[in-house]
């Protein structure tokens, strides 16, 4: 559509919105009038233009809860389901939970609390000691989705297994000769030739194909004479000859020998033909003895019938057993069965649904677990041996074991060369044996008591020293583990001189004993001498994981001891050898020491036993035993960074001290200072006397605990570099005395030094004294510190203080080297109550301040707060609790509004950075476990709900900071979980618990929480594009906050918040917006008490009334949305949101029905009481989809939906397609003229009710349930009559309930139907049978339709498609997935998998599915008739209500059904035709017809049962017939019995096998042993009824043999109906399905005759009967072969027509539709001229404007296809087969084919090609190229050949003069010709002067368009044209089409142009020149008659005329670039006239 177009269209659709939105926007007055923006065209902010004027639904205020409550108290209480609608007392509690750690005892010291001053530290263990104190919410299992009920879903393994006819195999046939025989018969087998017959009219026997033929009895007593293709007769036969219809067998040898012939009854006969003559007399014999049989069965049921009619008694009786007393049993069981069904535990539909099986946990809360120590991936490290080469025995007398020489000390620690720092402490390991041990001089036993915290009795019961003095096993930690870490070794021995003196033994390989005594002799000197110092000696290293998952490297060794360099000592110089350490080259270098660490690393199980922390605090799983070895835990360092961190849990308090370096190379004060010692002690004192504390951890070996601790020493090193780690357990509170003190000592090595023997060996000499105080500014120093060195320790040596300029204060120091910071030492701390970051310790210590009396001034604690922000990240997890903890204390006791605000600024910042480390846990575990409102004291200060409620109203104020807002928002969960708990907490521990509601809360919280929603909403509703996920939680946030208000407030205040929620949302909002309103009331409705929170309860006025008599609110009215708040106001959004784009509606749906589900699954409501009572809150659901049953009535079920109300298509013209929405419009207010009154319609997909020009293909309304007529072309079916439905606008004329007038009119997709069906079975199945009765009385008779409508399609969406089907799908989802193309949202079923688990379990739920919606359906359907049995036997039970009912009944039966539920649908239909037999046999028969069909298909079922029963249930249909007329005859069940299997046959199902046969027979099984008939006629008519059924299923054979031949089906279909002239339903019945076929194969012009004929039929009829004016002869006009419906003959037997003046209106109309879409709208005028008489008497004027409006429409058709030439109503083609062998008696035959359209030639050619290539084998079948005439003699016979040939309607002058419209020419015409070039000399062509042609003209039986689309040839006429006669014939039509071209109003140029060119140019006038030449020459005239030249002169001169006539109209119609070639034709036209004028001696031309 071109630009223009466009915007004329959308001004004119602008002008309707105009005028007629004025009255939908009145409510928001002018200035919300349309805006026609681009903006408003955006699919984000406005699906629709339309939604701009939708009027906001008007809020309904909620009811006063609590007061409802109180008032209704006594009704509630005496309700006996009252725990519905109360809420319990005991909903919530707080309760505290014993803090579970993993030790024995707490990990505070025990005077721990009483030491503590700081209020940091002090809060801090308050931490670590407290409980956690949780709200307990008792039902809060069911306060989630469904998917999180406790003990949710039944297990599915229990489902049962349905079998399914679908599921059958495909070729599975029960053994076909065993089914159904009978024992004991005449049985006979063998080969005979059977003579082939084509039709069941002729028979003309040509040749014999060979087939075994097998005689069997069927269990009734028949016999059948069944042929097949082998001896195989398991299978299927091909064919059957019933002999019941047999009158004879007669020897036949006329055409071949050893033949006979069965004569049929139907005067047809079968010629079979035996290998021998006595073979043949066998079987005639046999044949004839069962005749004889026949012959005299049918005499005894004579003389049955005879005998009953004279017996009087017999008739009496007969007379009075009415059908209550034949079979009281069955009708007993029938009803017994209907309660079965009822109470039968069946299974919940909602445990079937996709989605409850659908593993989605995306809605589920967290798991919220308690703080616990977290540790990285634990390794436990054992050492087993350190063992050197150079060894031998150190005992004395040399008894014992084999050792190192020397004792050796081992130190592991771990080494990260990734981020290059240690990252554990040392573990120390002493590995030496005993006797080396012995070695070193014992010490004094160290006492276990001396250290502070080791006193507590309790760890003295529990650790033994004994079995923690030589630890072997360690456990390390590590957080982040990736390959480049390693475990490092370093050993240390006693020190005894250099490290390469000591070292240079163990590296040598020669083993010498004397070198080890050597070493012996100097190391037990050095042990006893300088046993306490040790010096290092080498190291070795080991890799740890694999990868960065944590994986052991289990396979790494420790590499070669490498000796230790000192001048590489220190950690630095240990990363860079481990940097190098995968470099062999490099490490190749360093100097070896030969021995072996053999250290093994391995994984820590959780229940690992027997270990201690690095505080030395036992676990749970400790064995108090000494001898059992202990595990020592090793402290790791984790890294300072947030995501690594945890909040402490426990209390830990080590300070880790590293000397690293001292410089004393240029120190004066000591002469000897080389093998420096430095020892470490820890003191709280400078006086002279004090004693350093005992708190360093010791060494193996030593006590526990030491009072000092030495580094190890360098031999000869005056800047000797240190690598111990020295770890001190700190005291609980540390003061400002507390120090580190340095004491250096020069260690003598040498005790062998000359001239000093006498004098004293002095090993250690003291050079100096360092002092590190560990308080500065309040914290522990930490990091790198230089310090000087003092030569003395006078006393108070900590006051010391440099004054400057030379001074100080202080005792005397004298400094070494003049005080220059010699020592380097680090220290590091690890404590987890005291932290090194200032702003937090200053924000403590002024809350001490301020605690502790002084003043606490507003804008001093603000600037306090404010630096919280800068507080370090990782600090603040590690604090986290304790930090929050004091925040809220803060809270409450602000004073100022500004403090209040910044608290809660810094609670953000806190949470956002939690949240942005990824580390929400630790959140939600402080607020579930660790929060603890402050004990509320009302004079003192407020309660944290209500300020922290104040302060976010005040952060999200507009004006405020939009960050902190931000950030609020996005973590605004955190803050009402908060609110919450603090609000449960005031509740409990105030005792306002018992208080009612309204009283809990003071009026000023009420306006705080009702501020902050009003505060957040414009948040919510306008930040979702700038900050989605801001704005989605704070939504959700908000949802769960008012939602657990429900618990606490009052709930009328809540349900108020609900709506100013509600308000702030409106129609036409952005998707966005839609799913934010969603997933608040998803979460709202979840609410555990939600059912009471609804109140189901009555409301009515006056007395309390009963349950039963409740009045039940159907549709959403105020007062329903009042009284059951949260449920109204749930269906109200829903039934906007339908109106609203997919995405939206499917958001709205889901949270319906999972909401439904909930209620299903909900233990506390398993009682069908409960669910009724649920189902009452849910009824307006019914109307919500009745509104919407249109949108929703879609019967076909694809796995790929595609929304059929997407596109848009009005014939021609196509509209962009706008949300489909239509207005309704009030009366009097008529739309714009100018704009074409179906434009809007077309635009917004809306049926209005006689211009919907697209039928959807899914809903045709169709009479006949079994599905004819889908419109191929839907643009071109005639505007449908919408009766039932009434106007789709006039239908929500009244106020819809949704309180909004637009209402869409486009389909839903599949997954929302299903869903939306799910819930109102749901509701249905739950609902009592009293509320069902009172919804049916009050709903209209079109509501009642609809509710029918909807359970129909819930039988459509569910049916169960087989496992075939699914597997199928499951293969298509997968590859359309691997393709990329299939869109999600599309997707109806996620669950659809493809492997055999996935379809067998998809397959189960769908069959289980189905069958429980079959069931759910039954029983509502049996409660109906049940109850409104009076209704629906109105006008004997033919009423549209009856009709809809029984469509429903009917789908059963249509639809794949399993066995179990079939089985119940049979009793149903039992019980059906038990109460309406009226219905059935009385008036039309349309519904026994239908029912008749259905149940014969399950006759020829595969399951037996089904077969079983469906062919009882048939008889019990004919036997209740027979009673019903008072035991004369079952007539109408005869004939549409017969109907039926007609209908079936034509329908190829493949019926007429053995399994039909046995349903037959168990038919006449139920007649013969039925007593109380014994003595009518029945049974022998039900035998005469099986017997004609047998009759025309031996028809079958040859349907299913031309299955693919359309034309041969066509023909065997059209040769029944004509056997069946005098049964007109009969032939009706083989017409329709020839229709049928038609339409399939798009042949809608036959389609078209086919209804003209039916109708013609039934008028013929009626006229007969007196009934109409006209018969078949008023359809003359329309087809002359209408003559054939004249010969009805009326059949004695056949008396129950009931065809009437309706039925043929229908017909007529059906005549007029087919008409349209044939495109012969000419034909339309002739139908409605029947029609309107009809109702113009009935005065119905409705109906006459619609005709008079479609008669409009197809003359406007008619003018626009005459004006545009582009009808084309078919082409014809002659068809000609050869080869007597494949087409038998079709040899020779000619037929006229009419193909559709414009089909080619060579179309047709292969189409016959492909289908006779099928059927006799591509090799066998030639087409005759040529169209001349064949001589069958020349072809061999080997082969079929086919000659096809095409040919043009013929017409004589008179016909052409009568035809003058292009449709004339193209309908009822019979003859056609095609022409044939010769020459006399036997050539094809020649020069024009030898150029004859033959004309054929072929006349066919009957005139085209007929019921079959080929007609035989009836004869053919030749005339053969002379040269000088072609010349005519051609210059003739030259001229014609001259004439033509420019008669024409409206003339083709192009064409006008093409036929001038051909005419006139010089290059190919050759043509009419030559005619000339060769005719019209002087020379040439006188060989041809005068006549003849004289004509060809005639046609020259009118040629010439023509020619000039339009050169003269072209050059009117050309334009100027064209006049040249005008001009140049011009020319070539004067040159020919020239040239006629000299030929023809006349002048020509201009």
């Amino acid at each position: 559509m071109g630009c223009t177009t466009s915007v004329i269209l959308f001004k004119g659709i602008r002008t309707v919105f105009e005028r007629n939105c004025a009255y939908m926007c009145k409510q928001q007055g002018e200035n919300n009038a349309l805006e026609y923006t681009a903006y408003s065209w955006t699919k984000e902010d406005s699906e629709l233009l339309i939604s701009s004027c939708l009027a906001k639904p008007k809020l309904i205020e909620p009811l006063d809860y609590e007061n409802v409550i109180v008032q209704k108290k006594t009704q509630i209480l005496n309700d006996c389901l009252r725990e519905m609608l109360l809420f319990p007392y005991d909903d919530f509690q707080t309760a505290i939970l014993r803090r579970q750690g993993r030790y024995r005892c707490s990990t505070v010291p025990e005077n721990a609390q009483e030491e503590a001053q700081s209020l940091f530290v002090t809060e801090c263990i308050k931490t670590y000691n407290s409980d956690w104190h949780l709200v307990n919410y008792k039902y809060e299992d069911y306060s989630g989705e469904f998917r999180q009920l406790p003990n949710k879903v039944a297990k599915l393994d229990k489902l049962p297994v349905h079998v399914y006819e679908v599921d059958e195999e495909v070729d599975k046939d029960e053994d076909a000769a065993s089914l159904g025989s009978q024992k004991g018969g005449i049985t006979k087998h063998g080969w005979l030739y059977k003579g082939n017959m084509n039709s069941a009219i002729s028979v003309t026997m040509r040749s014999f194909k060979r087939r075994f033929f097998h005689l069997i009895q069927l269990g009734d007593g028949s016999y059948n004479l069944n042929f097949y293709k082998d001896e195989k007769i398991s299978k299927e036969p091909k064919g059957s000859i019933f002999l019941d219809s047999c009158m004879g067998v007669v020897q036949n040898n006329k055409v071949r020998r050893f033949a006979f012939e069965l004569k049929m009854q139907d005067k047809s006969s079968y010629l079979l033909a035996a290998d021998s003559e006595v073979e043949m007399e066998e079987w005639i014999t046999t044949l004839n003895k069962i005749l004889q049989l026949n012959f005299e069965a049918a005499m005894q049921e004579k003389r049955n019938g005879d005998s009953h009619e004279d017996d009087e008694q017999s008739k009496l009786e007969g007379s009075g057993s009415g059908l209550d007393s034949y079979l009281p049993e069955l009708v007993k069981s029938t009803r017994e069965a209907e309660i079965k069904l009822k109470s039968e535990s069946r299974v919940k539909l909602f445990y079937l649904d996709p989605d409850a099986q659908k593993l989605d946990f995306s809605s589920a809360e967290p798991e919220v677990k308690p703080f616990e120590e977290k540790f990285g991936k634990r390794i436990l490290v054992k050492c087993n041996d350190l063992s050197f080469n150079l060894q031998c025995c150190v005992a004395e007398n040399e008894e014992g074991p084999t050792t190192n020489v020397e004792p050796f000390f081992v130190t592991l620690s771990l080494f990260d060369i990734k981020y290059n720092r240690k990252i554990s402490a040392d573990f120390h390991v002493d590995l030496n044996h005993f006797s080396v041990r012995q070695m070193l001089a014992t010490t004094s036993p160290a006492l276990m008591n001396g250290g502070g915290r080791q006193s507590s009795p309790a760890l003295q019961d529990i650790l033994h020293e004994a079995s923690m003095q030589y630890p072997k096993q360690g456990i390390f930690s590590v957080t982040c583990p990736h390959p480049d870490i390693f475990l490092v070794a370093r050993i240390e021995k006693v020190l005894q001189g250099s490290i390469t003196h000591g070292a240079e033994p163990y590296m040598k390989s020669s083993d010498s004993s004397k070198v080890a005594q050597k070493v012996l002799k100097n190391a037990k000197q050095a042990c006893q001498r300088l046993g306490q110092y040790r010096m290092p000696f080498a190291w070795a290293a080991r890799t740890l994981f694999k990868d960065t998952s944590g994986s052991l490297d289990k396979n790494a060794r420790f590499s070669a001891l490498y000796k230790q360099d000192s001048n590489k000592l220190s950690n630095d110089d240990m990363l860079k050898f481990l940097a190098d350490f995968r470099k062999p080259e490099k490490m190749a270098k360093l100097p070896v020491i030969l021995g072996n660490l053999d250290i093994t690393i391995d994984n820590v199980s959780s229940d690992f036993p027997n270990y201690v922390n690095s505080s030395y605090i036992p676990m749970k799983q400790f064995e108090t035993c000494a001898k059992t070895p202990v595990t020592f835990e090793v402290e790791e360092f984790v890294p300072c960074i947030p995501k690594h961190t945890q909040p402490y849990t426990i209390y830990n308090n080590h300070l880790y001290v590293y000397p690293k370096y001292l410089k004393y190379d240029s120190q004066k004060t000591f002469a000897k200072a080389r093998n420096i010692a430095v020892c470490i002690e820890f003191k709280d004192s400078d006086e002279e006397d004090s004693q350093p504390l005992k708190c360093i951890y010791g060494r193996p070996g030593g006590p526990v605990f030491t009072r000092s601790a030495f580094a190890a020493v360098l031999h000869h090193h005056q800047n000797p570099e240190f690598y111990d780690e020295i770890k001190i357990e700190l005291p609980t509170q540390l003061h400002e005395k507390h120090h580190l003190l340095f004491t250096f000592f020069h260690v003598s090595c040498d005790n062998s030094s000359k001239g000093s023997t006498k004098k004293k060996d002095v090993v250690e000499t003291q050079v100096g004294y360092s002092w590190l105080p560990l308080l500065k500014d309040g914290r522990v120093v930490i990091n790198e510190q230089h310090i000087p060195v003092s030569a003395n320790l006078p006393s108070g040596y900590l006051g010391y203080q440099e004054l400057g300029m030379g001074r100080h204060c202080g005792p005397e120091i004298k400094w070494v080297d003049g005080s220059k910071p010699l020592l380097k030492v680090s220290t590091h701390l690890v404590s987890t109550v005291y932290t090194q970051d200032q702003h937090l310790h200053n924000f403590f210590q002024y809350c001490q301040k301020t605690e502790s009396g002084a003043q606490a001034l507003g804008n001093e604690l603000v600037k306090y707060l404010k630096s919280l922000h800068a507080m370090e990240g990782h600090v603040m997890i590690a604090f986290l609790p304790t930090i929050l903890n004091q925040l809220f204390r803060v809270l409450p006791r602000a004073t100022h509004e500004e403090v209040a605000v910044n608290v809660t600024r810094v609670i953000i910042h806190v949470v956002a950075q939690c949240h942005e480390e990824g580390l929400e846990s630790h959140l939600r575990s402080y607020v579930k476990y660790a929060y603890k409102a402050e004990p509320y004291i009302a004079s003192e200060y407020k309660t944290v709900h209500e300020e922290l409620t104040k302060s976010m109203t005040a952060i999200l104020k507009p004006s405020a900071d939009f960050l902190t807002s931000n950030k609020l928002l996005k973590y605004s969960w955190f803050f009402f979980d908060v609110l919450i708990k603090s609000m449960a907490q005031h509740l409990i521990e105030n005792s306002k618990v018992k208080l009612l509601r309204n009283q809990r809360f003071p009026a000023s919280y009420h306006h705080a929480v009702e501020t902050v929603v009003n505060m957040l909403m414009p948040h919510i509703t306008q930040k979702f594009r700038d900050n989605p996920e801001a704005s989605k939680n704070a939504n959700h946030s908000l949802a769960v906050f008012i939602k657990r208000c429900f618990t606490f407030m009052d709930r009328g205040f809540v349900f108020k918040q609900i709506n100013n929620y509600i308000s702030c949302f409106a129609p036409g909002d952005p998707k966005t917006l839609f799913e934010y309103k969603f997933e608040f009331l998803r979460v709202v409705c979840n609410h555990e008490h939600y059912i009471p929170l609804n109140l189901p309860m009555p409301f009515g006025k006056g007395r309390i009334q009963r349950y039963q008599d409740l009045q039940l609110d159907y549709s959403l009215t105020d007062e329903f949305c009042r009284n059951h708040f949260l449920v109204g106001l749930l269906l109200r959004e829903v039934g906007t949101a339908l109106q609203e784009f997919r995405e939206v509606r499917l958001i709205a749906i889901s949270v319906l029905k999972n909401l439904l589900i909930k209620h299903s699954f909900d233990d506390r409501y398993a009682s069908r009481s409960h669910q009724a009572r649920i189902a009452t809150l849910y009824l307006p659901l019914f109307g919500l989809l009745i509104e919407n049953v249109q949108r929703i009535n879609v019967r076909d079920v694809s796995p790929f939906p595609v929304n059929p109300g997407s596109t848009v298509k009005e014939e021609s013209l196509t509209l962009p397609t706008v949300n489909p929405l239509v207005t309704p419009q009030k009366s009097g207010n008529t739309l714009d003229h100018n704009l074409h009154k179906d434009l809007f319609g077309a635009i917004s997909g809306i049926a209005s009710p006689y211009t919907t020009s697209t039928p959807n293909i899914n809903s045709v309304k169709n009479a006949d349930s079994r599905g004819s007529l889908i419109s191929t072309d839907s643009g071109n079916s005639l505007p449908e009559r919408n009766s039932e439905k009434s106007n789709s606008l006039d239908k929500h004329q009244q106020s819809g309930t949704l309180g909004n007038s637009v209402v869409r009119c486009d389909k839903l997709d599949q997954s929302e139907i299903k869903s939306l069906l799910m819930c109102f079975l749901y509701i249905l199945k739950s609902m009592s049978d009293d509320a069902l009765f009172t919804y049916w009385n009050k709903a209209s008779t079109t509501e009642l339709m609809d509710f029918f409508t909807i359970s129909e399609v819930c039988l459509h969406q569910f049916q169960y498609m087989g496992k075939r089907y699914i597997a199928r799908t499951g293969m298509m989802h997968a590859r359309l997935q691997q393709l990329g193309s299939l869109d999600n949202s599309l997707t109806f079923n996620h669950s659809y998998g493809h492997s055999d688990a996935d379809v067998l379990h998809q397959s189960l739920l769908e069959a289980n599915i189905a069958t429980e919606v079959c069931l759910t359906a039954l029983d509502t359907l049996s409660l109906f008739t049940l109850a409104f049995k009076n209704q629906l036997l109105a006008d004997h039970g033919h009423n549209p209500l009856m009709k809809k009912v029984f469509d429903v009944y009917l789908c059963f039966l249509q639809k794949h059904q399993s066995e179990t539920a079939l089985k119940n649908v049979f009793t149903a239909l039992r019980s059906l035709i038990y109460k309406f037999p009226s219905t059935f046999y009385e008036g039309r028969a349309d519904m026994c017809a239908a029912l008749c069909y259905e149940i014969l298909k399950c006759c020829n079922s595969k399951l037996s049962s089904i077969r079983t029963e469906a062919s009882q249930l048939l008889y019990f249909l004919m036997r209740n017939n027979f009673d019903y007329t008072g035991k004369k005859s079952f007539v109408r069940t005869h004939l549409q019995v017969i109907i039926s299997v007609s209908q079936l046959i034509a329908d190829v199902v493949g019926i007429g096998g053995t399994r039909f046969q046995q349903s037959l027979s168990i038919i006449n099984n139920c007649a013969n042993s039925d007593r109380l008939i014994k003595h009518t006629t029945f049974s022998s008519d039900v035998k005469d009824l099986t017997k004609r059924i047998r009759t025309v299923l031996m028809a079958t054979a040859q349907m299913k043999e031309h299955e693919s031949d359309p034309e041969m089906l066509v023909d065997l279909q059209y040769s029944l109906a004509k056997s069946y002239a005098s049964t007109p339903e009969l032939r009706k019945t083989w017409l329709d399905s020839m229709a049928r076929i038609h339409v399939k194969h798009g042949d809608l012009s036959e389609a078209a005759m086919c209804y003209v004929h039916v109708t013609a039929l039934v008028a013929e009829y009626l006229t007969r009967k007196g009934m109409f004016r006209q018969g078949c002869t008023a359809f003359r006009v329309v087809t002359p072969n209408i003559d054939e419906e004249a010969s009805m003959m009326e059949d004695v037997g056949m008396q129950d027509v009931h065809f009437n003046e309706d039925v043929l209106m229908e017909l007529l109309e059906q005549c007029a539709d087919g008409l349209w879409k044939a495109e012969r709208y000419e034909l339309i005028a002739d139908i409605y001229k029947l029609i309107i008489p009809i109702y113009e008497k009935r005065r119905d004027f409705e109906r006459l404007a619609h005709l008079y409006d479609t008669l409009h429409r197809a003359y406007s058709k008619v003018t626009e296809v005459m004006h545009s030439g582009r009808r084309l109503l078919g082409t014809y083609f002659r068809v000609a087969f050869f080869g007597q062998g494949f087409f038998e008696d079709e040899d020779g035959k000619e037929y006229i084919y009419k193909e559709p359209k414009l089909t080619p030639l060579s179309e047709i050619s292969q189409r016959l090609l492909k289908l006779y290539s099928d059927k006799f084998g591509s090799e066998n079948v030639k087409m005759i190229q040529d169209s001349g005439k064949v001589n069958p003699k020349d072809l061999d016979s080997k082969y079929a050949y086919i000659q096809v040939t095409h040919v043009i309607p013929f017409f004589d002058e008179k016909e052409l003069q009568e035809r003058k419209t292009e449709f004339e020419r193209s309908h009822n015409i019979r003859r056609f010709m095609f022409e044939m070039p010769f020459t006399q000399a036997g050539k094809r062509q020649g020069g024009v002067e030898e150029q004859c042609k033959r004309r054929t003209v072929l006349t066919a039986i009957h005139c085209f368009p007929y019921v079959k689309k080929r007609i035989p040839v009836m004869y053919q006429h030749h005339t053969d044209l002379n040269p000088i006669e072609v010349a005519i014939d051609e210059m003739s039509k030259k001229v014609a089409e001259l004439r033509q071209l420019c008669a024409s109003a409206d003339v083709d140029m192009i064409k006008l142009q093409l036929k001038l060119q051909g005419s006139v140019s010089v290059q190919v006038n050759a043509g009419p020149l030559a005619y000339a030449r060769a005719f019209l020459d002087d020379t040439n005239t006188k060989r041809y008659p005068d006549n003849k030249v004289k004509l060809l002169k005639e046609v020259f001169r009118q040629f010439v005329e023509a020619c000039g006539q339009a050169l003269a109209v072209n050059e009117r119609l050309i334009k100027e670039d064209q006049l040249e070639y005008q001009e140049e034709m011009k020319a070539n036209y004067r040159e020919m006239a020239k040239e006629l004028s000299e030929i023809m001696h006349e002048q020509m031309g201009w």
